[in-house]
């Protein structure tokens, strides 16, 4: 089916295009959404959502614009950005023991990190609490910056000013 008939096809909201339309583009959308999102389940769900959202917006497409496969990779991707930026995703990954994430890298690298070897706990905790505090959410959590602010209750020039005193800190200790 060429470009043209299957544009004329999806104008005519017929199944067969939608069809052909998955078989012939399913695996390049799947790539580029893959590369924004990394997990294989949640990048097939937006490729199911890329191609609904294809199916009922398909009116919005001018070929004069652009060809097919550059608007459809569009849609792919800013599902996936908006997926990406998305409340309920930065939650699921916060909500994510780093410990278990530690493990799981250490495991497919094959290596073995044990800061107490580095003497790396030992580094923090010569931190002042307030500086702990912070470097825990920012670094070790995710935490933004803004986050670490509402969480702590502390404005957000004091949680950058306390995060650089800190890093300074710890930095005296490597130069």
């Amino acid at each position: 089916m060429s470009e043209e008939e299957l544009v004329l096809s999806l104008r005519n909201r017929e199944k067969i295009a939608i069809e052909a339309l998955y078989d012939m583009y399913s695996a390049s959308l799947f790539g580029v959404i893959s590369r924004i999102i990394p997990d294989t389940a949640l990048a097939e769900d937006v490729l199911q959502e890329t191609f609904v959202k294809i199916w009922h917006s398909f009116s919005g497409y001018s070929s004069e614009k652009g060809r097919l496969f550059t608007w459809m990779v569009n849609i792919a991707r800013n599902l996936s950005i908006d997926k990406v930026r998305s409340k309920d995703f930065k939650n699921q990954n916060k909500n994510q023991e780093l410990e278990n994430n530690v493990t799981f890298i250490d495991e497919q690298r094959n290596t073995t990190y044990k800061p107490e070897l580095l003497g790396i706990k030992e580094l923090v905790s010569t931190l002042k609490p307030e500086q702990k505090s912070i470097l825990d959410l920012v670094y070790f959590k995710g935490y933004t910056h803004v986050e670490a602010s509402e969480e702590l209750g502390v404005p957000l020039g004091t949680i950058k000013t306390r995060l650089r005193m800190a890093i300074l800190q710890l930095r005296k200790h490597f130069n």
